[in-house]
């Protein structure tokens, strides 16, 4: 993590080719023997716990990125990010529907990154299973007890690394994958989508009129900035501040954003799961107002997200109610995360069942 950088071109072109050294060698090891490969995806599709994370690391001894996987990196302040975990908690509802309305349409328009998820078609074929994927892992590493020694995150955040390298591996063994997008999964794509869960979910949230205090963001984006560590990112490429942050993302944004077919698709498919399983009074255009609203006109308009303004008195009162919410009395964070969880999952019974 670091509190001062200059991102230049020449530095990001060479994050571009960088995967996880570490997890790639490692995959290719693990892959040359069908016995092991097959002990790895027995452990990946396992349940989560401090458990199961010690027989990863006696059936593959050896490996540092496994022996550490639950070692904090020096920088880590744990009351900090107990605090992050308190402040998703208050707002774990809203955060998640930014993640779909903002973070991950924000992702997409990164057309040399995105081209990843086009390849696969994960997102295309099983958007539910997907984005219910993703929802699970920001729950699990977002919980007040996710870094403790009966959390799920470590483990959680391993299992993400090595499902990378993992399709990184896979992407280009496929033969379709062009090496002037970079490497798939590459450092730069990484550190993207890092800020995409954690900077760029702040400033939702205070567009959508909440109230973040300066302490309650830099405790956010600290626990994502564990999990950036956790998922293999390079070390200056974590922010240490919101100052370095905002560089980066702009860096970023106007080095890979650009139109593309495949963000488009990649959108569309996640529009038609949010209208699919919405259950509020909120009209099509309301929704997709919203996004545009939150994304930016030239964002939305490179991923095609056609919709009328959203009217000003809407969003007005949307605005209001959210900074009247921000003043609530905090209550007891642990219940009100675990409440909410429950409720995630309720609404997903079908897709609970497989986790």
């Amino acid at each position: 993590m670091i509190d001062q950088m200059t991102y230049t071109d020449d530095l990001l072109n060479f994050k571009r080719l960088c995967g996880d050294p570490q997890v790639d060698g490692f995959i290719q090891y693990i892959f040359a023997d069908p016995a092991k490969k097959l002990q790895l995806q027995q452990w990946m599709d396992g349940k989560s716990g401090a458990k199961h994370l010690s027989m990863l690391q006696a059936t593959f001894p050896g490996f540092t990125f496994i022996e550490k996987a639950a070692d904090l990196p020096v920088w880590a302040e744990p009351k900090l990010m107990k605090a992050g975990a308190v402040f998703f908690a208050r707002h774990s509802e809203i955060i998640m529907s930014l993640l779909g309305l903002l973070s991950l349409p924000y992702c997409y328009t990164a057309a040399n990154g995105a081209m990843v998820l086009y390849l696969s078609e994960l997102i295309r074929k099983q958007t539910t299973k997907r984005l219910y994927d993703t929802a699970v892992f920001v729950w699990e590493v977002m919980g007040p007890d996710a870094f403790g020694k009966e959390g799920n995150a470590y483990e959680e955040v391993l299992k993400v690394r090595i499902m990378h390298a993992a399709i990184r591996y896979y992407t280009i063994q496929g033969g379709k994958w062009d090496n002037s997008w970079g490497l798939p999964i590459n450092q730069e794509d990484m550190a993207g989508t890092n800020l995409s869960f954690s900077l760029i979910v702040i400033r939702g949230l205070r567009m959508l009129g909440y109230s973040v205090s300066h302490a309650d963001q830099a405790a956010f984006m600290h626990i994502w900035a564990v999990v950036g560590y956790f998922s293999g990112l390079d070390n200056d490429l974590i922010p240490g501040n919101s100052k370095i942050a905002q560089q980066l993302d702009s860096v970023i944004k106007k080095r890979q954003f650009r139109v593309s077919t495949h963000g488009q698709e990649l959108t569309q498919s996640l529009i038609n799961h949010i209208l699919s399983i919405n259950k509020s009074k909120a009209t099509t255009n309301d929704i997709l107002g919203l996004m545009r609203y939150l994304l930016g006109t030239e964002i939305a308009d490179m991923l095609v997200i056609n919709s009328p303004d959203l009217p000003t008195y809407k969003l007005m009162i949307i605005r209001t109610m959210n900074l009247l919410k921000s003043f609530k009395p905090d209550g007891d964070s642990r219940a009100i995360y675990h409440a909410a969880y429950a409720a995630f999952k309720k609404r997903n019974p079908e897709l609970s069942k497989r986790n």
